[in-house]
């Protein structure tokens, strides 16, 4: 679905990693306090758009401390951020042209080279390269503003987002759920590349039933 260089985020300078490392130390905070959930749920909607830290963090750190409502995390986690996604197309269908330089100035991960590569995606087959992006570690964000941008339907996007953002919650949630405190590890280790695996698989499985139908 994509280069090993097209969608790579460029190196950050050192005070754009402060920033980051800044907040990803904020998103783990909530898991200590009785607002975790609501938190959850806010960072996975901004993710979709602009909120540079994937709400996974979180929903591994509130699922060790409490395991059996590991698969509630999981449910908001996915509504939460398909929600964010139409907020991302929206703002791709009507401000990106008031906005643009912001994202690609500010927002990690945006540059206008991802931008082209992904418009060549959508012209693919953008089914397949929104549910890779929900599901794999590839900057979701940049595939709910560009839907919005090269018009790609909203029905296309929210089901793509609902299956894919679902499929990688649902999995964290699962291995948190059997294994308890010891998954912590594995998924801080594994998670990028278990999903990046398991996302192609999905992925080359579409084009095999387009190819064989």
């Amino acid at each position: 679905m994509h280069s090993d260089h097209a969608l790579d985020a460029a190196a950050s300078p050192p005070a754009r990693r402060g920033v980051i490392r800044r907040l990803y130390d904020w998103v783990l905070s909530w898991a200590d306090s009785r607002h975790g959930l609501t938190a959850l749920a806010a960072i996975s909607f901004a993710e979709s758009s602009f909120f540079p830290i994937p709400p996974d963090v979180l929903q591994i750190a509130l699922s060790v401390a409490k395991p059996r409502s590991a698969f509630l995390y999981a449910a908001v986690s996915a509504v939460a951020s398909v929600a964010g996604g139409v907020l991302g197309w929206a703002i791709g269908w009507g401000l990106w042209h008031a906005i643009a330089e912001w994202f690609f100035a500010y927002v990690p991960g945006f540059s206008h080279e991802k931008f082209a590569y992904v418009e060549q995606l959508y012209q693919g087959n953008a089914f397949a390269a929104i549910f890779a992006a929900a599901f794999t570690p590839i900057p979701y964000k940049i595939f709910t503003i560009a839907a919005g941008v090269f018009s790609v339907p909203l029905s296309t996007l929210m089901v793509a987002s609902a299956l894919g953002r679902s499929a990688r919650f649902f999995l964290v949630a699962a291995v948190m759920y059997f294994c308890g405190d010891t998954a912590k590890k594995f998924l801080d280790r594994y998670l990028e590349l278990a999903t990046l695996v398991l996302g192609a698989a999905v992925v080359a499985g579409f084009f095999a039933i387009k190819w064989l139908l």
